[in-house]
C-alpha cells in the first residue's frame, strides 16, 4: 500500500548497498520502497526476504530506460562497482552513469522530488593527496581501464550539479569510499571478498602489486545511516560529501587480519599491480562529520567477522 506513505525509489536496489539500503529503509512504516534494477551485477536473492514486504516492490527495468514512476525520493545506485564487472561491460557501465544519471533527474524533476547520487572515491583516481577531501579535483585517466567507472561518475555528478543550477533540482551526492560487508558477491573481485573467500577456501590469497597500497574500509551498517542523514539534510547541502572510513590500512595487512580471523593456513601470493590501481585510498570525512552527524563506528576486526561468517553460510 502507497496511501499516505513517502514513496522512495532505490535504484540498483538488489545490488550489495542497494539491499541493505532497502531493509532499512523498510524498517519504517511511513515508507514505500521500489527496487528497481535490471539484475546485471545485483542478485535477486539480496531481496527475497522483503518481496513479501507490503511496502516493499520489486521492478525489473535498466535504468537506462525512461522510468515512469510517483515517487517522493530516489537513490541512484544503479551502477556495477565493481572492476570485475564494469570491466567486463564498459560501454554498458558508463552509459549507465550517463544516460541512467539523465533519467533518473528527469524522473526526479517530474515529480519534484529529491534524489541522492551514490558516486565514488574513484572520482579522484589515483589520488597525489592523502586524504582525499571533497575540494580535491583528483587525479584520473580518462581512456584507462578504470575509466568507464571513473569518468562516468564523475560526468554523473556534474550532471546532478547541473539539474540543482539550471532547474533548482534538490540534490545530494555521496562519494562513498570502500564499503565492505554481508551480501557482498563471491565473484565481486574486490579485495575483502576476495581474500575471505579464498582464505575459507583454504587457497593461497592473491595481492596485486607490493602491497603497501592504503585502503579504508567501511561496514555497511555505517554507510546506510550515512546515506539516509545525507537524504534527510537541509536543503543547502547540495554539494558532494565523503562517505567512508578515515582508518586506513595497507592491503598486505588486510590479508594477515583475514588469515588470523579465518584461522586459515593460507600464504600470500603477490601479482602484477592492474593499471591504474590507485595506491592511497583515505578519506576525510570533516565534512560529514561537520554537516551529517556521521562517523563509522564498527571497528574493522567486527565488520570482517560478520563478513565472514555470511561467507561461511554462502560458501
Amino acid at each position: 500500500m502507497r496511501n499516505n506513505k513517502k514513496v522512495i525509489l532505490v535504484t540498483g536496489g538488489a545490488g550489495f548497498i542497494g539491499k541493505h539500503l532497502c531493509m532499512h529503509l523498510c524498517n519504517n512504516k511511513n515508507n514505500y520502497v521500489i527496487c528497481l534494477d535490471n539484475l546485471f551485477s545485483g542478485q535477486i536473492e539480496n531481496i527475497i526476504q522483503l518481496k513479501s514486504n507490503c511496502n516493499f516492490e520489486f521492478v525489473r527495468q535498466d535504468v537506462c530506460t525512461p522510468i515512469n514512476l510517483k515517487i517522493d525520493e530516489i537513490y541512484h545506485l544503479a551502477c556495477p562497482a565493481s572492476p570485475v564487472y564494469y570491466q567486463k561491460q564498459p560501454v554498458e557501465t558508463i552509459k549507465t552513469n550517463v544516460i541512467g544519471s539523465l533519467n533518473v533527474l528527469e524522473l526526479a524533476y517530474k515529480n519534484n522530488a529529491k534524489v541522492l547520487l551514490s558516486s565514488t572515491s574513484e572520482v579522484y583516481g589515483d589520488p597525489l593527496q592523502n586524504p582525499q577531501d571533497e575540494k580535491y579535483w583528483g587525479n584520473v585517466n580518462p581512456v584507462g581501464i578504470r575509466s568507464c567507472y571513473d569518468e562516468g561518475k564523475r560526468c554523473a555528478e556534474t550532471l546532478f550539479m547541473d539539474f540543482h543550477k539550471q532547474y533548482n533540482l534538490k540534490i545530494k551526492i555521496a562519494r562513498i569510499f570502500n564499503t565492505y560487508g554481508p551480501n557482498m558477491r563471491i565473484d565481486d573481485g574486490r579485495v575483502v571478498s576476495n581474500f575471505i573467500v579464498q582464505a575459507l577456501r583454504k587457497k593461497n590469497l592473491t595481492v596485486y602489486g607490493s602491497g603497501n597500497q592504503k585502503r579504508s574500509f567501511c561496514f555497511i551498517d555505517d554507510l546506510v545511516p550515512g546515506l539516509v542523514k545525507l537524504m534527510d539534510s537541509d536543503s543547502n547541502i547540495y554539494y558532494p560529501i565523503n562517505l567512508g572510513n578515515p582508518e586506513s590500512l595497507k592491503i598486505v595487512n588486510l590479508c594477515k587480519i583475514i588469515i588470523k580471523l579465518t584461522n586459515s593456513n593460507s600464504n600470500i601470493v603477490f601479482k602484477k599491480l592492474p593499471d591504474d590501481d590507485p595506491k592511497l585510498r583515505e578519506p576525510c570525512i570533516d565534512l560529514a562529520k561537520k554537516v551529517l552527524d556521521w562517523k563509522p563506528k564498527i571497528k574493522l576486526n567486527l565488520g570482517l567477522l560478520q563478513t565472514i561468517k555470511y561467507f561461511k553460510q554462502v560458501l
